[in-house]
């Protein structure tokens, strides 16, 4: 009897809520911090409801165990080369919170975490996204599951005539918007302030959030915005399968090649037919009338995005945790192979430097770089207080490890600014850790009150102009004028003349 007691007592202290939706029992973790995993903020987009906008979660009955990750959704592949893959399955609309808070009366700050994965992959179970660390310094961090792949981003004639509204795709966005009104709805259960929200993300995540910043259908839905290496800005002549008539080609195409010729044959196929079907396949937004009517560039440039504090930068080696340079000894026969017939003169500003080392920049700058240099840029110039990083601190990955040639690359941020470096047994140093405490304190203090600055970091000034100023985040974090500027100067007026060019070039390849 006594076992009895003790098991009925350790049930009802862990940690418990009520959302619109019915009652949750979470989990208590270490440092006062509560989870809550796999807790459901729309309906299975399944079945009928495929390829449709999200519907709202359904009540249920009684206390819902919330202490299990949901699956991810259907993808192949995994977002970060060596993480472990996790269950995937369609029915996947599924959000995680972690709060510090003892009432639903703290009004905490809210973090809205959009995981990356190139709108293919990616997981909100990776370990590398767990929330505790960002919690314990005071802020309920929410990370959200979104449709992916052709699942969340097909574009398809009948589906644009199905849905009334002129558009088509995008449902992966329409996931985060719906992700995003839920929380407005339900995080002062959780302790947190539905009025201070901070969308955040990086890769796919990043672009995603510069593109609900553009969208009206995201307006007032976040108070604050932070993006980590990635961002939807160039000229859509560089891209034309982001328009709808190229998207709905492509969907259509996509139909034709599997033989079905309803959009009721479409849903009745499994979902991993779909997704073994489109390895190949390029999953993208779309600029169609729902939720991106314009490309974010003109929106940010008429000042009519969402005017909300700013935090974004990138990595000094992004490209390296993505692809190999060593091999490459032709710097333009390689971008032609990779990325198609760009501009000649985008190459002008890395001719100097080994071709590897030049392509591995280049790639960088044009994927990464000159995105978040503008978005920074354009924020600023709209009045709001915009603050710029760029990260350069290379971790200790033993040599005998695949991560030793990242270098500062794609994704290390992540391991510093959710303070998650036991992640990896590698030999950290005390300046490693002190550089994580430093990011996280610093992404914290940003969503409480819209300025990353704080004891652990140089002042860290708004940006002013082109130069920055940038944050550098290394070992001994400095504030200094934005690295390679000459580089991203040349992209900017190569851009501007691609967008004033009345004849378009040929497109590039890559996404």
């Amino acid at each position: 009897m006594l076992l009895v007691a003790a098991l009925l007592f350790l049930a009802s202290a862990e940690p418990r809520t009520s959302v619109v939706q019915g009652s949750l029992q979470g989990e208590t973790l270490e440092a006062g911090v509560s989870v809550y995993r796999g807790v459901p903020y729309a309906q299975p987009p399944v079945g009928a409801l495929r390829w449709r906008e999200p519907r709202p979660a359904q009540a249920w009955q009684g206390v819902r165990p919330a202490t299990a990750f949901a699956p991810a959704c259907t993808q192949i592949g995994v977002s970060m080369r060596g993480e472990a893959p996790t269950p995937n399955d369609e029915d996947c609309l599924y959000l995680n919170v972690w709060t510090p808070a003892r009432s639903d009366t703290a009004r905490l700050p809210v973090i809205v975490w959009i995981p990356g994965g190139g709108f293919v992959n990616g997981s909100t179970a990776a370990p590398v996204y767990d929330g505790a660390n960002l919690a314990r310094r005071g802020a309920v961090v929410v990370t959200v599951g979104y449709r992916l792949g052709v699942m969340g981003f097909l574009a398809h004639p009948d589906l644009t005539a199905e849905s009334g509204q002129g558009g088509s795709g995008n449902y992966g966005l329409l996931d985060q918007i719906a992700a995003l009104e839920w929380v407005r709805d339900n995080i002062e259960a959780f302790g947190g302030d539905p009025t201070n929200i901070t969308l955040a993300g990086q890769s796919a995540g990043a672009t995603s959030v510069s593109i609900l910043m553009a969208s009206p259908r995201a307006q007032g839905l976040f108070h604050k915005a932070i993006g980590q290496s990635g961002g939807l800005f160039e000229p859509a002549v560089l891209a034309p399968h982001y328009q709808l008539g190229a998207a709905e080609a492509e969907g259509q195409a996509f139909a034709d090649s599997l033989g079905v010729h309803s959009l009721g044959e479409l849903r009745s196929l499994p979902a991993e037919k779909l997704v073994e079907t489109t390895t190949n396949r390029r999953s993208h937004p779309v600029i169609e009338p729902r939720v991106i009517p314009l490309e974010p560039f003109e929106v940010f440039k008429a000042g009519q995005q969402a005017g909300v504090p700013l935090l974004v930068g990138f990595n000094a080696d992004e490209a390296r945790s993505i692809a190999q340079f060593s091999d490459v000894t032709d710097l333009d026969a390689e971008v032609r192979r990779r990325w198609g017939r760009l501009p000649p003169a985008l190459l002008d500003p890395y001719r100097d430097i080994p071709s590897g080392d030049a392509l591995a920049a280049f790639e960088r700058d044009l994927r990464f770089g000159w995105d978040i240099w503008t978005w920074a840029r354009l924020q600023a110039a709209s009045g709001q207080p915009t603050y710029l990083y760029r990260f350069e601190r290379i971790p200790p990955a033993p040599a005998t490890t695949f991560e030793a040639d990242w270098r500062a690359g794609h994704f290390v941020d992540l391991w510093y600014m959710f303070d998650n470096l036991d992640q990896r047994d590698w030999n950290w140093s005390a300046q490693d850790q002190a550089l994580a405490d430093a990011m996280a304190d610093a992404w914290v203090r940003f969503a409480s009150n819209g300025n990353p600055g704080h004891a652990g970091l140089p002042d860290w000034p708004a940006v002013r102009g082109k130069t920055g100023p940038t944050m550098i985040l290394d070992a001994s974090p400095h504030v200094a004028d934005q690295p390679g500027l000459s580089a991203l100067e040349t992209f900017d007026l190569v851009y501007g003349a691609l967008r004033g060019a009345r004849v378009q070039p040929t497109a590039a390849s890559g996404d």
